[in-house]
């Protein structure tokens, strides 16, 4: 024992350190969503990991980048001195945008990068910058990449100033190296990241399967996988917002392939928080849709109520006690070994 101490002592690093002294608490970014909470950490007052990599992928216009910006705006409103940096790739974030999303512009920076080595390179120095700070100074932190699929290689701008029509075989393996470096420095910094990334159709596949572009490297560094599909979400014949069906295709907190609905709202209220609820309810028997209608305990009586009633006043019908219970629900539904 004490030679091993010694070793701790010798390599003299604040990550190196018996596995009897390894805090096991698990960090959580809340989504702003209890059912997308639920699907990714199985808890519904969990949410994506606190210091690991989250990627989101689907095809165009799935609201991938709508969902990040949600996430982070939940992320800045529950840590009022935290900070996030959001690489982006497609010149898709705009003030406006971030104002309509109700984003505090003083404390999310945005960094435009055009190559993989432009993002490791910039990523990392942040990261160094954050580690470097005493660690009783650092305040809440949160990346974001949007979108991987976007990014290009410096060689594949060389090739294309120079008129050469050949594609780069060495981007997969930069994006490997890149969150090769990243992944362990964000686990040590407890920074969370969140990146976006485009599928495609696997061509030969027996049933439709999809795919996330890019190669191995994100597959592999992701503690959590997301593939999002969408539908419209109408108020009358206006377009409020998106129904996005999120399916976990690898978690290393929660079961895998299991499939939730979320409510994403094109205005400032982004993640609905309370949508998925019913439908988490019924599953673990705590009531019954009768006809469109929810059969539910209030104050006292039972009484049927309509989804959208119940949703337009959440906080009546979901109380302490049966969030506690859709917890309990949501861990059996979700969670490893239960």
């Amino acid at each position: 024992m004490d030679f091993l101490k010694d070793i701790v002592k010798e390599i003299g690093d604040e990550f190196t350190k018996l596995a009897a002294d390894i805090d096991e608490t698990e960090t959580y970014v809340d989504t702003g969503s209890y059912i997308f909470n639920g699907v990714v950490s199985g808890s519904i007052f969990g949410g994506v990991s606190g210091n690991k990599i989250t990627a989101i992928a689907g095809e165009s216009s799935t609201g991938k980048t709508f969902f990040s910006l949600a996430v982070v705006k939940n992320f800045l409103d529950s840590n009022p001195d935290g900070y996030c940096l959001y690489f982006d790739t497609e010149a898709a974030v705009n003030k406006s945008l971030l104002e309509s999303r109700g984003i505090d512009l003083n404390r999310l920076v945005v960094v435009n990068v055009v190559t993989v080595e432009e993002f490791r390179s910039k990523a990392l120095k942040a990261v160094d910058m954050y580690l470097k700070t005493p660690e009783g100074d650092r305040k809440p932190c949160m990346f974001v990449l949007d979108s991987l699929g976007m990014l290009s290689t410096e060689k594949e701008i060389t090739d294309a100033l120079n008129e050469k029509q050949v594609r780069d075989m060495t981007k997969s393996q930069l994006i490997k190296g890149a969150f090769r470096m990243l992944t362990l420095k964000l686990g040590q910094a407890n920074i969370p990241m969140i990146v976006t990334n485009h599928t495609y159709d696997v061509i030969g596949s027996y049933v439709p399967t999809k795919e996330m572009g890019g190669g191995s490297g994100l597959k592999y560094a992701a503690s959590t996988i997301i593939y999002l599909s969408k539908k419209k979400e109408k108020d009358g014949t206006e377009v409020i917002g998106n129904i996005i069906k999120a399916k976990t295709a690898k978690s290393r907190l929660s079961k895998e392939n299991k499939t939730v609905e979320i409510r994403l709202y094109y205005d400032e209220r982004g993640l609905d928080r309370y949508y998925g609820l019913l439908e988490l309810g019924e599953i673990g028997g705590l009531w019954k849709n009768v006809a469109g209608r929810y059969e539910m305990m209030v104050g006292g009586e039972t009484k049927k109520v309509y989804a959208k009633a119940i949703l337009k006043d959440p906080e009546v019908y979901f109380t302490s006690e049966v969030m506690e219970k859709l917890d309990e629900i949501a861990r059996e539904e979700f969670s490893y070994g239960t």
